[in-house]
């Protein structure tokens, strides 16, 4: 079988430390920052998550491609990780709901996968040494020739990566003949997080990362909602207009993740890239408002800061991640606007925080009654 006789591979990371594997099926070179994830299960909602976009992603589960790959378990159009780093990787899988392998979901998509590395010990030396630049490749000739093209790759401190993955052109989703009128702004949203929406009996419309706040307002939207999305929020200028603007006529507005990051940027929290960031399906959070405990799915290499948050008459922090203790959460005293930096529409699992979604539809009905 071919997999048999696969090329030798390794992972090159930008302090020039090497790791040994094998092709799982595409050669060549891919680049990116390389980033873990901690979740047993989900590996293609991961994949096509565009908050990964240009990110070299290595699973700490040590088996990857176990029950394949199904249509309906996607988050965006296609893959938007870089590339892959496995322990092992399952080219037989065992589930009936699976309409290919996950080899051949992979070549569909074009992405470079490499396994039989040691993730344990490269996991652990991110852990040291944080989250840095990194390649795979299968043409290991010449390392000092991939080393000056490594040296090449942008870091993603201060890398505006919106416009990579946003759409072009607005779109609509869900019933036209809803409750709601949402308007989205797509700085990387995940179809999950628009059926959560829709489920509540809210009609979306999907806006370009740079769309102005004249441009979401014009069909009457009752609540406006930034999403998810990859790289560093500060480039994102138009976006914290937009989400200023909102906030200063104090519409109903719910941010996730990346659009959490650019509220607390439109009140003047300066944001930071984390020592190797948050990825996983079982962060622990704690709900400060009403003292409970959340197991959450994160995805996120920046955060903001959690001392200017506290500094800020008009922000109350309402999540705390209590592995670190730093800001999961955060509502304005005196505005109709909250967001959260994990992903409740994110359910590997527990559900914990699909409440966040209740609680938007909530603050819309409110606004909509009083008019």
């Amino acid at each position: 079988m071919k997999y048999q006789s696969r090329k030798k591979a390794i992972v090159l990371l930008a302090d020039g430390t090497i790791f040994y594997g094998k092709a799982v099926g595409k050669e060549g070179t891919a680049f990116g920052e390389v980033c873990f994830n901690t979740g047993m299960t989900g590996y293609q909602e991961i994949f096509t998550d565009p908050s990964y976009f240009g990110q070299l992603m290595v699973a700490t589960n040590a088996h990857i491609g176990n029950y394949g790959a199904n249509d309906e378990e996607v988050e965006s159009d296609s893959i938007k990780i870089a590339g892959l780093i496995v322990k092992n990787f399952s080219y037989e899988f065992s589930r009936d709901l699976a309409d290919e392998s996950l080899q051949e979901f992979l070549e569909k998509n074009n992405l470079l996968a490499i396994s039989d590395v040691d993730t344990r010990a490269l996991v652990s030396y991110i852990r040291d040494n944080g989250a840095m630049n990194a390649l795979i490749s299968t043409e290991i000739d010449n390392i000092d020739a991939l080393k000056e093209k490594l040296a090449e790759v942008p870091d993603m401190n201060g890398l505006e990566l919106a416009s990579k993955v946003s759409t072009k052109e607005a779109y609509f989703f869900g019933n036209p003949e809803a409750t709601y009128k949402i308007s989205a702004l797509d700085i990387g949203i995940k179809k999950n997080i628009l059926r959560n929406l829709a489920q509540r009996d809210a009609y979306i419309k999907v806006f370009p990362y740079n769309a102005t706040f004249e441009e979401m307002s014009e069909w009457g939207p009752d609540g406006y909602f930034l999403s998810n999305g990859p790289g560093d929020p500060e480039p994102l200028s138009q976006a914290i207009e937009t989400a200023r603007e909102i906030i200063e006529r104090d519409l109903p507005l719910f941010g996730i993740c990346l659009g959490h990051q650019v509220i607390a940027l439109a009140n003047g929290i300066s944001t930071y890239k984390m020592h190797h960031g948050h990825r996983g399906i079982n962060h622990p959070v704690k709900n400060l408002i009403t003292g409970k405990g959340e197991i959450t799915s994160q995805n996120h290499g920046f955060a903001i800061n959690r001392e200017e948050t506290e500094d800020n008459s008009d922000l109350e922090i309402t999540h705390i991640h209590l592995n670190d203790h730093t800001v999961a959460g955060i509502k304005m005293k005196n505005k109709n606007c909250f967001s959260v930096q994990y992903h409740p529409e994110a359910s590997p699992g527990p559900n914990d925080s699909i409440y966040l979604f209740d609680q938007f539809i909530s603050n819309m009905k409110k606004v909509k009654v009083e008019a």
